[in-house]
């Protein structure tokens, strides 16, 4: 088994490198503004529009990213990956966008949009259950099979780096913001981002949002070590993680301020009012940093405050749901 990096932190040089790899692959996505959301939270937000990103979500970066930055002969035996959904997409089309053989293991209960898009950018899935067995020990028997490369979700150098992109964007389009906010699974892109602003922006805190059903983060945070739960439940598909990234965490303690969650009705009224009042599509998971914003889990209050809206693989049923 070949894993794509060795064990160390990323540092502000790798997110940097990461831009020059994924220049012209991934999009510079927009950053939009709502003066109905700036009324209602009495601050100026300013919206990091991944759910626009290349496979739907931000997860294109970092698996980009990974797969750019190996060597041509670990590129021909190809790339697998776990994921329940966006890095599932994102490491599928960055593949083939590469050239490069992907297999990815993903739930049997994963949303069928995102295993149809999976499998539609040439990949091939593996499906396991995500309650009984574990996705790691497929994969990297995959890995031991096959001598492919294992690019995990968020426990990953050049993950991390390349998630990192998404707010280096953003704080150099809307410099001086008080408060950057980004969802929270396995903390690679709260990490990335954290990297990011303690480089460009010491001055602006950095805060992570995770499902109030799954706060491993939130705990972790707290106790000083990386606490494990049970795989949480939640419509927050894309950040149903039992515990943040040995990568990741060093970062998150040091450079982050605080943890807060947000509930699924929360995050369902989220999403409504970015389809009714902003006309875009943003999934649960995408909502989650938004959601602490909009519904008052932070007072942000005459702050400017940069939010990530992660991505918007939103299966179009659930959707409809949502809306009802």
């Amino acid at each position: 088994m070949n894993i794509a990096d060795p064990l160390t932190i990323p540092s502000f040089e790798d997110v940097l490198a990461a831009r020059r790899r994924i220049a012209g692959a991934a999009h510079r996505t927009p950053v939009l503004t709502s003066r109905t959301a700036d009324e209602a939270t009495d601050a100026t937000l300013f919206f990091k529009a991944e759910n626009l990103q290349r496979a739907g979500a931000f997860k294109f970066r970092g698996a980009f990213n990974a797969i750019a930055a190996l060597d041509d002969e670990t590129r021909k035996r190809g790339v697998i990956a776990f994921s329940s959904g966006n890095h599932a997409q994102a490491i599928a089309y960055a593949a083939a966008l590469q050239g490069v053989a992907a297999t990815i293991v993903m739930p049997s209960d994963a949303p069928a949009m995102k295993a149809a898009a999976t499998k539609g950018y040439g990949a091939e899935v593996v499906l396991y259950d995500r309650y009984t067995e574990d996705r790691e020990t497929i994969s990297r028997r995959l890995a031991d099979e096959t001598g492919g490369t294992l690019i995990p979700p968020f426990d990953h150098r050049e993950v991390i780096a390349g998630q990192g992109t998404a707010v280096l964007e953003l704080l150099e389009e809307v410099p001086e913001l008080d408060i950057v906010v980004t969802p929270l699974g396995g903390g690679g892109l709260l990490a990335g981002s954290a990297l990011v602003a303690s480089a460009l922006s010491p001055a602006t805190s950095v805060i992570g949002v995770e499902p109030e059903a799954g706060n491993d983060g939130q705990q972790s945070f707290e106790k000083g070590e990386i606490v494990t739960i049970a795989v949480p439940k939640s419509i927050a598909d894309g950040a149903l993680t039992p515990a943040l990234g040995h990568r990741n965490f060093p970062i998150i303690r040091q450079k982050v301020e605080r943890i807060v969650t947000a509930s699924d009705a929360q995050l369902v009224s989220t999403l409504r009012f970015f389809a009714e009042r902003m006309k875009i599509v943003v999934e649960p998971t995408g909502c989650l940093a938004a959601a602490a914003i909009l519904e008052n889990v932070l007072d942000c209050r005459g702050k400017r405050v940069g939010i990530v809206l992660s991505g918007g693989n939103v299966d179009p049923k659930a959707l409809a749901g949502f809306l009802a």
